[in-house]
């Protein structure tokens, strides 16, 4: 699969996808600082799903209606990197193929996925 991997995401979860296998870019790597509204377009653009623990991308989707690949929110209270990469890890084995051109919350106990028009 194909991510964007925000800035605030960090690169332990761009590495770890990386590791598996996946086509990857790298806010934090890459383009450090970039504007939401470039990384939601490049992601778009590149057929990548975003990662994200960045609740603003829920307005960019649903009140300017940007559109995408596919958005993965991260909300989680341990912000740690391997808790990510665990939350991430049940998230591709149960859904992988429910993703793209989805919006996802992501919590440690839950998943809930909302369509791009919703």
């Amino acid at each position: 699969m194909r991510f964007l991997v925000d800035e605030c995401t960090g690169p332990a979860v761009a590495r770890w996808l990386e590791e598996k296998g996946h086509d990857v870019f790298s806010v934090y790597d890459d383009a450090p600082g970039i504007a939401d509204s470039k990384i939601i377009r490049r992601s778009h653009e590149e057929g990548r799903i975003l990662i994200t623990n960045d609740k603003d991308f829920g307005g960019k989707v649903y009140r300017e209606r940007s559109p995408h690949c596919g958005i993965v929110l991260l909300r989680l209270g341990n912000e740690r990197g391997q808790n990510k990469i665990s939350v991430l890890r049940r998230l591709l084995e149960e859904y992988a193929g429910r993703l793209p051109d989805q919006f996802v919350v992501a919590a440690a106990e839950q998943v809930r996925f909302a369509s791009k028009e919703e």
